[in-house]
């Protein structure tokens, strides 16, 4: 190794500059974290919340969200499913798993410490039992959350969740959606119920809280394709799984983004999208999935897109032998998040 260059390595980074960060970027992340002794808060220390943010109680007889930009929600329901239950845990898995975040590399953003976001809690059901009470609690839950102006982040539960929830966000006028799943998701009714996790979007189309024309659905594959005719006719947009090689992921983010367009929209992650070799842990798990990184690159390319709102579902923990479902999953609530400090429906406000 050259002398004069190690020398002057040693005199940049080793003794008192042992603990000194020159880019200003960089540096300015360490000052959020660390203290003036160099000590930041153990990732296993603490009360365990969704991404580590603070929690806050809510009173939901009287909720107040007050100088909250974003609200963190985990809502543990799967008595819609219709393979392997348990993603009812799913939001106590997410809330487990640590070192996420809290600085976004590639946006540049470290949405934790520059927007006001808080863990609320869980929707406060009625029932444990009943499909139909669960979902009107999900969207009362949610329309009191996104009636005040704070963008609303859910952690399921199955994907039966988002019905209610595009009810209260598009009451007002229908949202678009980019939606990253296996499954359409658009299917009838099934056993006489048309309010499982296999048609929510179908339901929210004829609900009119969702447009199709602003709809994009990527990842999808599997033996089901037979239950999506609705996704076609309606005038959705559906990238196959098997189609991703061969467009490449910028051009599926450019599609996505010229499809949602500037207005309002949603952003549902199904962790079943990614392949079981990544997320094991879940309930229809389908290989030929995405890999962890196309999910990033995918969600990292959507940056500033006017999100209102957006989910993660279906991780189901006692599948998860290593945990990495769980650990996908909170990863891609943490990319989620930045994508909401980035939306223009938050600009302005931080």
């Amino acid at each position: 190794m050259d002398e004069a260059k190690l020398d002057a390595l040693r005199r940049r980074f080793a003794g008192d500059n042992e603990r000194r960060i020159y880019d200003e970027g960089f540096a300015a992340v360490a000052g959020r974290l660390f203290d003036p002794k160099g000590t930041r808060v153990a990732p296993y220390a603490g009360l365990p919340t969704l991404l580590d943010v603070p929690y806050r109680a809510i009173d939901w007889a009287a909720p107040d969200f007050a100088g909250l930009d974003v609200a963190m929600i985990g809502v543990p329901m799967d008595l819609g499913v219709t393979n392997r239950n348990g993603s009812r845990f799913g939001p106590r898995a997410l809330r487990a798993m640590e070192r996420i975040g809290p600085y976004n590399h590639v946006l540049k953003t470290m949405p934790t410490h520059e927007i006001a976001v808080a863990d609320i809690g869980d929707v406060p059901f009625r029932s444990r039992f009943d499909l139909s009470t669960s979902h009107q609690d999900i969207e009362a839950t949610a329309a009191k959350i996104a009636g005040v102006g704070v963008l609303p982040l859910f952690v399921g539960g199955d994907h039966s969740i988002s019905l209610p929830i595009l009810r209260a966000l598009g009451a007002q006028r229908p949202v678009g959606m980019i939606h990253i799943d296996a499954h359409c998701d658009t299917s009838g009714p099934f056993d006489g119920c048309k309010f499982h996790h296999g048609g929510p979007f179908r339901q929210a189309v004829l609900d009119g809280v969702l447009d199709p024309d602003r709809t994009i659905q990527i990842g999808i594959r599997g033996s089901s394709e037979y239950l999506w005719e609705f996704s076609f006719e309606s005038g959705m947009s559906v990238i196959h799984a098997e189609e991703i090689a061969g467009l490449g992921i910028p051009a599926i983010v450019e599609r996505a983004r010229t499809v949602a367009g500037d207005g309002p929209v949603y952003v549902s992650f199904d962790i079943d999208s990614l392949d079981p070799a990544f997320a094991p842990g879940t309930g229809t798990p389908e290989i030929g999935g995405l890999t962890t990184r196309e999910a990033q690159a995918l969600l990292r390319g959507l940056a500033g897109i006017n999100m209102i709102g957006g989910d993660v579902v279906e991780v189901a923990p006692q599948y998860d032998a290593t945990t990495n479902t769980a650990h996908a999953g909170a990863q891609m609530l943490f990319e989620l998040l930045s994508l909401a400090r980035l939306s223009p429906a938050l600009r302005g406000r931080s």
